[in-house]
């Protein structure tokens, strides 16, 4: 077995058990937040409350979370220690990279490749250097090491600041191993940009990419090219039914695990204990949205219609260890 990096340290692979793929601890506009901190609320409420969250799922047998949350989310690594020293039960993977669905942060726009043309060279990115450093010397001096490489792309394709985001995770792979998940947007089949860019010109190994948020679509045809080109499919949306609904979501891990491909799939909920991208009065109508779906509502219905014992454990433990080790074997 391999080390994985958690924010308590590394553990051995084999420790990981029952493993969510895809969650987040919080996601926040940071700027927003840092100059409008009513939004936040008292810090060490929304610490508490996340711990209690944490360990609620803790106690159903959930023993690995990974949390994708990086620049563009409103990453703050010294708070989630915090909440993981209250969880002590739970491993929490974090990630670096980059979300966006457009163009690069700000911060990156004249840097790097935007200066190719003015200097008549090609100019290394720093993002590059950044998530290297997140991954191998740790992240805002916690000594947390990144588990896990970030980026994105949506419904506006494969636009320049996405391109140059996914080449750059692709370069810190390249130096590290770290296995990459990616938000895709299956309904426009973004999984293909994903497979041109990151696997066929960036020789990333798709057997250690997780295709984020596949359950969104019920099209099995195409979900099982993806597969079989040997990506791991995220149906990592359980409890968010705008425009699925929960019987959606749970028949096309059905229909995949009948042929065949439990074993590239992971479960996962994309929740969170605080997200402030969402109306406080939208999320009055979702009191339910956090990390409890898996257990309680989703493998008994996989059960029920025909997936077996193994195929969970496959989607819920082989396979998450399988992808955090990096090996792709």
């Amino acid at each position: 077995m391999a080390e994985v990096q958690t924010v308590r340290g590394p553990v051995d692979s084999a420790a990981l058990g029952r493993t969510y793929m895809h969650e987040h601890v919080f996601v926040l506009t940071a700027d927003v937040q840092q100059n409008y901190p009513e939004e936040w609320g008292d810090e060490e409420a929304r610490i508490t409350d996340a711990a209690a969250k944490l360990g609620a799922l803790a106690a159903q047998g959930v023993r690995t979370i990974v949390d994708p949350t990086v620049i563009g989310l409103g990453r703050y690594l010294p708070r989630i220690v915090r909440v993981a020293e209250r969880v002590p039960e739970l491993n929490i993977v974090v990630a670096t990279g980059c979300y966006t669905y457009d163009s690069v942060p700000f911060f990156f726009h004249h840097r790097g490749p935007a200066l190719n043309a003015a200097l008549g060279m090609d100019v290394p990115d720093p993002m590059v250097d950044l998530f290297v450093g997140d991954i191998v010397d740790g992240i805002t001096g916690t000594g947390v090491r990144a588990g896990m490489l970030k980026c994105a792309i949506d419904a506006e394709g494969m636009t320049p600041g996405v391109e140059r985001v996914m080449r750059a995770v692709a370069g810190a792979h390249r130096q590290t191993g770290t296995p990459i998940t990616v938000h895709t947007h299956p309904t426009t089949r973004t999984g293909l940009e994903v497979k041109r860019v990151l696997c066929d010109e960036e020789g990333v190994d798709p057997r250690v990419v997780v295709l984020g948020h596949s359950g969104d679509s019920t099209d099995a045809d195409h979900l099982t090219e993806l597969a079989e080109a040997g990506f791991v499919l995220g149906m990592d949306r359980f409890g968010i039914t705008q425009g699925m609904t929960f019987e959606d979501r749970c028949d096309i891990v059905v229909e995949l695990c009948r042929r065949g491909l439990a074993s590239q799939m992971v479960l996962s909920q994309d929740a969170a204990c605080y997200i402030d991208w969402i109306d406080p009065n939208v999320l009055a109508f979702m009191p339910d949205w956090h990390y409890l779906h898996i257990h309680d509502d989703v493998v008994p219905y996989l059960l029920a219609h025909g997936v077996t014992d193994d195929q969970v454990q496959a989607m819920l433990v082989d396979t998450p260890r399988r992808v955090l080790e990096g090996t792709g074997a």
